[in-house]
């Protein structure tokens, strides 16, 4: 594949949106590729599957699919034929029968992880100190508001429906480990990017490295890009 012929499609975390690939989608642009952010609504794993569906259906030709935290198992859930590659930001990846919670929870959470319970309409919000303190740590005060201020909250249904046998079985992965992750800790994510047999990068990252270091991101999904 050459850059001119690739679409990336980029899906966000929970309690985020397009804008935090916009770093990310500036450099892929760049090097010649088309890149574009899948707005998943994160009402339910259905409903982002099929909001990244539609997305693909925008483009044509080859697809890598880059997925950050929750949206692994979004983009591991997609069956079109086009998508060549698949890229996991240190991303929550379940099997065939597990759920997002079932793999967010393997391992004990980080001290400074947010205590998460959905309200009274089964939605997720994170606090607004919790982007400051393990969201993303890396990022300046600025970043950190704007994050807290346009996040998107998640709802209990996305996390708690089992996946269907996910497409990284059959496609070649990467994974980025974000060694300083207090959302999803490293040994976690490590598990599951060598169970998944996937070409890992790993750095001394927070949660968002697209906003911490986009270069790497981007590095990462390049080589899938040229593999």
């Amino acid at each position: 594949m050459s850059n001119d012929e690739v679409t990336v499609v980029l899906a966000h975390a929970a309690w985020a949106d397009g804008s935090s690939w916009s770093r990310v989608i500036g450099l892929l642009r760049a090097a010649g590729l088309r890149a574009i952010a899948a707005p998943l609504p994160l009402t339910s794993l259905a409903d982002d599957i099929s909001a990244l569906d539609r997305v693909i259906a925008r483009t044509e030709g080859p697809v890598v699919l880059v997925g950050h935290a929750y949206s692994g198992a979004v983009i591991g859930a997609t069956r079109t034929d086009r998508t060549k590659a698949l890229v996991y930001v240190n991303s929550l990846v379940p099997d065939e029968g597990e759920t997002v919670l079932d793999v967010f929870t393997r391992v004990a959470p980080h001290p400074m992880a947010p205590k998460l319970a959905p309200d009274a309409d089964g939605l997720m919000w994170l606090p607004d100190e919790a982007f400051g303190e393990a969201f993303a740590q890396q990022a300046d005060e600025r970043e950190q508001a704007v994050l807290a201020a346009v996040q998107r909250p998640i709802s209990i249904e996305a996390i708690t429906a089992p996946v269907e046998r996910p497409r990284w079985h059959d496609l070649p992965s990467w994974y980025l480990i974000a060694q300083e992750d207090r959302m999803i800790p490293e040994e976690n994510q490590r598990f599951m990017a060598e169970r998944i047999g996937a070409t890992i990068l790993s750095r001394p990252l927070d949660h968002c490295p697209m906003i911490g270091a986009p270069e790497l991101v981007a590095e990462i999904i390049l080589s899938a890009v040229r593999a």
